[in-house]
């Protein structure tokens, strides 16, 4: 038996197949390892990957990229505004749902994710010689259950059998078998032309400009040249790494930002890690690992596999345990690996008695997780009551966020001095919540189990 990893990214999908106790990334039909996620439709036809890709440049309004930031979102949604400002296709809304509006039709963004995905299951099946359609598909870490549902519903639809999705960097942590740039516009110097509101000439610098950094990856320089940009003027430009790397400064450190606040946030520091994974295309350029191990100076870099492959052999890798291989290259632990997707918080009060609230779990904790907290309550109580709340990001915790709370009786009133509750939190790999609650005085406990909602 054999079973396939997909990942869809932004720019580009790719698939990878287990079979023998190994995972391997599969090359499509024209021989790349990855496919870019470009669907252009014609009156006759679909076309997807390469030849779409090398087509938009004169079929630009009828051109899909980037879906995924568009799959699952609603109009009100400030990502998918975005998206429907900057894309070149135009998407409109009918009967309450985003679709993209080509040649007098539509077309929704799960039918486009649809005929990626039917490209994967093309390109696995055709490496395996046999129809499997078994996949686990990854999902970036912040999709909320709408996207998640689309984008399994888009699989699904091209006939696949979707086993799990799973977080992308989850994906990654185990294809090492660890357990646990949009450019603006370019005005020319020296004919004083602007092609920014020409959107054939955008797209045309925008597929070479995308070469050059691809090459700026392993070489000092590379050439970008477009022949016949605008007003039949070519454009021919030497980018250096260096002047490529000055450039994306600013994107390079909010990389780097990000991460120290994830840090931050779980309340770790950098000398407690000591391994790092890059995954994602972005992840060979240079400067940005140089500046990743600056961070880390004591870690292991893992990039023996490259970076825009490891996630979808992470992904079929899982795939491989849901089918029950025994003889996968892992060690037990690292059969599986999940992380919450909100903050869970308990409820407390301070001294002058206005609410407080500590988180125990941060979004990304990885699953299965173990907290302990010490609730304090006035000694004069005789019942405690232990409430937990999640929230997301920044937002502030709201009485509708409540999800469970545990209360304690009958305790013996304390004239003085504070009842001391401590609080064990259990968090399993499937979301559930296990609480035990006992008074230290004297051993009086409540326990309630909080299942994952369906």
């Amino acid at each position: 038996m054999a079973a396939i990893g997909v990942h869809l990214g932004c720019t580009c999908a790719c698939v990878a197949v287990y079979k023998d106790g190994r995972a391997d990334v599969v090359a499509n039909d024209a021989g790349d390892r990855v496919t870019p996620a470009v669907v252009a439709y014609s009156e006759s036809e679909e076309v997807v990957g390469l030849a779409a890709k090398q087509s938009r440049v004169r079929n630009i309004s009828n051109t899909v990229v980037k879906v995924k930031q568009i799959l699952g979102r609603s109009s009100g949604d400030p990502q998918a505004e975005k998206y429907i400002t900057e894309s070149k296709c135009s998407v409109t809304e009918k009967n309450g749902k985003l679709q993209y509006e080509m040649d007098n039709k539509l077309v929704s963004p799960e039918e486009v994710a649809k005929l990626i995905f039917s490209k994967m299951k093309e390109t696995a099946q055709s490496a395996l010689g046999s129809d499997v359609n078994d996949v686990v598909i990854t999902v970036p870490f912040d999709f909320g259950e709408n996207q998640k549902n689309a984008l399994g519903e888009a699989a699904g639809a091209a006939g696949f059998n979707v086993m799990r999705l799973i977080h992308e960097p989850s994906a990654a942590l185990l294809a090492y078998g660890i357990g646990q740039d949009s450019p603006t516009g370019k005005r020319y110097r020296g004919y004083k032309h602007d092609i920014r509101e020409n959107p054939r000439a955008m797209m045309k610098l925008m597929n070479s400009a995308d070469i050059a950094k691809h090459s700026l990856s392993t070489l000092g320089s590379a050439n970008c040249f477009v022949d016949s940009l605008y007003d039949g003027l070519d454009f021919d430009c030497n980018v250096s790494r260096a002047r490529f790397e000055l450039i994306c400064s600013p994107l390079f450190n909010k990389c780097i930002e990000a991460i120290k606040k994830l840090l931050q946030q779980v309340g770790l520091t950098a000398d407690d890690i000591n391994k790092v994974v890059l995954c994602g295309g972005s992840a060979r350029i240079p400067k940005l690992q140089q500046l990743i191990k600056d961070l880390f100076p004591a870690v292991e870099l893992l990039t023996s596999i490259p970076p825009d492959e490891v996630i979808p052999i992470g992904a079929a890798i899982e795939a491989g345990i849901l089918l029950g291989r025994d003889n996968l290259l892992l060690e037990e632990e690292a059969l599986s690996i999940e992380c919450s997707t909100k903050d869970i918080l308990v409820k407390g009060v301070d001294e002058s008695g206005s609410d407080t609230f500590t988180v125990l779990f941060p979004s990304g904790t990885p699953l299965p997780a173990r907290r302990q907290h010490t609730l304090q309550a006035p000694g004069s109580n005789s019942s405690v009551c232990l409430e937990l709340y999640e929230s997301i990001g920044k937002c502030l915790a709201k009485e509708e966020d409540k999800f469970a709370q545990i209360v304690l009786q009958d305790l013996d009133k304390k004239e003085d001095g504070l009842h001391d509750i401590l609080t064990v939190l259990t968090m399993k790999r499937d979301g559930s919540l296990h609480i035990t609650c006992t008074d230290q005085d004297t051993g009086k406990c409540e326990v309630i189990t909080v299942e994952v909602a369906s």
